[in-house]
């Protein structure tokens, strides 16, 4: 019988995961636990692309596919806020995910690395204890490692314990309005706030894919879009070092509080995974669930909150 294969790291690579799926096989002779592979496509809203349907035109054989649409607050005006804890174990139950297994989200083939660390950090904030990312599904095929595609067969419904947000995760915006308002100010704790969106958005140049929303950032917000953090060519997240350096040259300092912050919560896990993987410390790091959608929506035009370029 092959032996158990453990992924060790949070990133793993395409042969990683080949070889964790060879070992890692579900049957009556193996205790180690089954290696998922769920994929978390989705595009923006002016893309014309649909996640679902790049999920069954090639995927990973035996993945599951998770809706970044339809597991969230469904009461929130905002478009991917965090679903309730009860929505989400749901979720996990219909995906055929047990708390034991280990899951490795991964993205598009097109866009390499971006929906698929908000997919991985939503399940280390309700707790699943192994959760990893593919670097990436564009080098899986690439190497010429197994997928398949059609409609998927339908999985059988497990058991999912309802488990417990954890809070220290998250932000919200009331927090994140109040240490606006107060950085600079003498006395005030320094927190650093990274936003993932273009530079042109950042900078308010650019028009925001949402119509009718202010480009903009954040008062004294530091921009750290994704592209900045990923190959140019393959799309996979830099090496550590790389990223190292992409982090000192905008002034981030690893010993100071951090909020990931993007267009609506999904890409600022890109910024996340990126940190973990520059070896920033997990500590004092925060996602700002509305990200700039429900900031520009909620702060008051007088308020000076929404500043353009800098």
């Amino acid at each position: 019988m092959s032996s158990h294969y453990t992924l060790d790291t949070y990133l793993v690579t395409p042969s990683d995961l080949n070889s964790a799926l060879q070992k890692n096989v579900l049957s009556k002779l193996s205790t180690a636990p089954p290696v998922i592979p769920l994929c978390a496509s989705w595009f923006l809203p002016n893309d014309g692309r649909n996640g679902y349907e790049t999920y069954v035109a090639q995927r990973i054989p035996h993945a599951r596919f998770f809706d970044l649409d339809a597991v969230k607050d469904p009461h929130s005006p905002y478009p991917h806020m965090l679903p309730s804890a009860a929505h989400f174990a749901d979720a996990m139950r219909r995906l055929g995910i047990q708390r034991n297994d280990s899951v490795v989200v991964y993205d598009s083939k097109e866009l390499g690395i971006f929906s698929a660390p908000r997919v991985a950090w939503t399940l280390q904030a309700f707790g699943h204890p192994n959760v990893h990312v593919l670097n990436n599904f564009r080098k899986w095929v690439d190497e010429g490692f197994p997928t398949e595609s059609g409609e998927p067969k339908e999985v059988q419904k497990v058991e999912y314990e309802v488990p417990v947000l954890d809070e220290a995760k998250v932000v919200a915006f009331e927090e994140v309005r109040e240490i606006a308002r107060e950085q600079g100010k003498e006395g005030a704790e320094e927190v650093q706030i990274l936003d993932a969106r273009s530079l042109g958005r950042w900078k308010g140049v650019d028009p925001e894919p949402r119509e009718g929303l202010s480009s903009g950032h954040i008062p004294h917000s530091i921009s750290v879009p994704v592209s900045d953090l990923l190959d140019p060519n393959e799309k996979t997240l830099l090496p550590a070092s790389e990223l190292q350096a992409v982090f000192k040259s905008k002034g981030v300092d690893p010993d100071k509080p951090i909020i990931n912050s993007c267009g609506t919560g999904v890409t600022a896990a890109v910024i996340d995974a990126a940190l973990t993987e520059a070896g920033f410390p997990t500590q004092q790091r925060r996602l700002y669930d509305g990200s700039w959608t429900e900031w520009a929506q909620r702060v008051k035009p007088g308020d000076g909150l929404i500043r353009k370029s800098e």
